[in-house]
């Protein structure tokens, strides 16, 4: 590593620092910071592909050290939370809740090491310039190893543009990986040489190819910004609990019935306030109800008449709901009955254990229940991605001190099916919390026909830092991949409708007990995403293969 010059540690440092500013760092990230992201590989790249202190290329060792540095730091920086979460609310003292934290960038690092060991090993077989080309699909593929390998692609480089309608308009094909893809390309290009040779036409013939595509690219963004809208047909009511999690719940305890209560009545009152956007984003609209009964009777809008709604949802949240419970289920099956709405209900499912002779009496897991109208049976769907360290401890014997983390919940099994509800004609999936952050799992729901998305989560772990934040744009990347409506109900924000092309129609406030009542449409068609997955990226891994074996073998027959 001594022949590895200061300035390529340099670049790597702020590689890793440019990475981070794309992204929500305290609140919903401007769009001016996005652009950063167009040129935050760019050092790390040029640090790769440089010469040591003997001018010759680097290692496959020294590029993937390079990297290792650049990953770590990114890590630190985007998942940042990861301290408060498990000091704050999981109650571990501050020094483990940072040793925590130190190590899972040192572990996630590793995949900025292999990017870089792998185009330090392309660069012995390749040049400078061949070795170019094959950075976005080099990276593409290390990011489906994230996702695949360690499960955890949280911000995929391609979640920076959820909100470029010209990069987005890839997603449904390819997912966010496209996105990813573009980026990546446009960080090397800044690299790549272009040697022409002086015509007597050459200069004006660039002059007019650069003013034609930026004419189309104008005239394309117009067209685009502009998608047209999406029909609604339907409402539904959104519940925002905000319930304090964990450690920070403290002070007297409201008991299951007053919760039951407090909720069933928001369920059929929502808001008269509700923001047009993003909350808390610059620029973000404040709208108020002047519900029509309130003006006729002449008494203040919040009147307690009852607002008519299809679907009614309440978040993932540490209320205590058992399925097992006699009483929830019949307040449920009463607010049902009297709002003529589907319900889906964040709770934990109870199912009795059929192996009698099992130290364990009955399995637990994290639910949507569903009830319907008509007093049926319940339905429900049980949480299949779990939450490492939240909701299960990986090697628990090992990790003894971490079980205040799970001390709320206690540890969860996981669901086996990707169930979609149908009600009046229409079919609903519904995923939980963690799930949003896996493209390729949430586009299931759909291929097994969803026509609406709900999702029901509990961001009061990540408290008021960027991971909420970061959380709603890789939510709202999910419409985008599967032309889906979101209607995403959570303990303490962001609660909002998001429409199929990934915009926020309409939220709630955070950290607020309140409902939102939003309109929302039923849609059928099916996205390339929606029917074949991560395509793309599996084309990207098995160029990567192909490149990497070609390199290793001319490597093994020059010996």
């Amino acid at each position: 590593m001594r022949l590895i010059p200061p300035r390529l540690w340099a670049m790597a440092v702020l590689s890793g620092i440019l990475q981070v500013l794309p992204f929500p760092i305290a609140g919903p990230v401007p769009l001016w910071r996005t652009t950063f992201c167009w040129v935050a590989l760019l050092p790390l790249i040029w640090a790769i592909l440089a010469n040591d202190k003997n001018n010759n290329p680097l290692t496959i060792r020294q590029g993937a050290a390079l990297g290792y540095l650049c990953g770590f730091l990114w890590y630190m920086g985007n998942c940042y939370w990861i301290y408060q979460t498990m000091y704050l609310y999981g109650g571990l003292a501050k020094p483990i809740s940072a040793g925590i934290l130190i190590l899972f960038c040192l572990y996630l690092g590793l995949y900025h090491a292999l990017f870089a060991a792998l185009l330090a090993a392309l660069r012995t077989r390749f040049s400078r310039q061949t070795t170019l080309l094959f950075v976005p699909v080099v990276w593409v593929a290390v990011e489906l190893a994230r996702a695949r390998i360690t499960g955890l692609p949280w911000d995929l480089l391609g979640i920076a543009q959820v909100d470029n309608p010209m990069l987005t308009r890839l997603a449904p094909i390819t997912g966010a990986y496209g996105l990813s893809f573009v980026i990546a390309a446009v960080n090397a290009l800044w690299l790549v040489r272009i040697r022409l040779r002086e015509r007597r036409y050459t200069r004006p013939a660039l002059t007019v190819a650069g003013v034609i595509i930026a004419v189309v690219y104008i005239l394309g963004l117009r067209l685009i910004a502009n998608p047209k809208p999406s029909p609604t047909s339907a409402t539904a009511t959104l519940v925002q609990e905000n319930l304090e999690v964990g450690a920070a719940n403290t002070g007297p305890q409201p008991t299951s019935q007053q919760l039951l209560d407090s909720f069933s009545y928001l369920s059929r009152r929502p808001s008269t306030k509700f923001l047009l956007g993003i909350p808390e984003l610059p620029g973000t609209q404040t709208v108020f109800l002047l519900r029509q009964h309130a003006l006729d009777e002449g008494t203040d809008s919040s009147a307690t008449v009852p607002i008519p709604t299809d679907l009614i949802v309440w978040p993932e949240a540490p209320s205590g709901f058992f399925t097992t419970d006699p009483n929830f289920h019949q307040r449920m099956n009463e607010l049902a009955a009297s709002s003529q709405a589907l319900l889906i209900i964040g709770s934990i499912g109870i199912v009795p254990n059929p192996d009698t002779h099992s130290d364990r009496p009955y399995f637990k897991y994290d639910s949507a229940a569903i009830f319907t109208p008509d007093g049926s049976s319940p339905a429900r769907y049980d949480k299949i991605h779990l939450v490492p360290w939240g909701e299960y401890i990986p090697f628990k014997s090992f990790f003894f001190f971490a079980s205040k983390l799970t001390a709320g919940a206690g540890d969860m099994d996981r669901g086996s099916n990707r169930t979609v509800f149908s009600f009046r004609g229409h079919n609903y999936g519904t995923f939980v919390c963690y799930e949003s952050i896996f493209g390729d799992e949430i586009r299931q729901f759909v291929k097994n026909g969803a026509e609406v998305l709900v999702n029901i989560s509990d961001d009061g772990w990540y408290g008021d830092t960027s991971a909420a934040w970061q959380h709603l744009n890789m939510v709202r990347m999910r419409a985008i991949e599967n032309h889906r409506w979101i209607l995403r109900s959570t303990n303490t924000g962001v609660t909002a409708a998001i429409n199929p092309y990934g915009h926020v129609t309409a939220a709630l406030p955070r950290h607020l007990r309140s409902s939102l009542r939003v309109h929302f449409g039923y849609e059928q068609d099916l996205t390339f995403y929606a029917s074949h997955g991560d395509f793309f990226a599996y084309a990207c891994a098995l160029l990567t293969t192909l490149g990497l074996a070609f390199s290793l073998r001319s490597r093994i027959a020059k010996q």
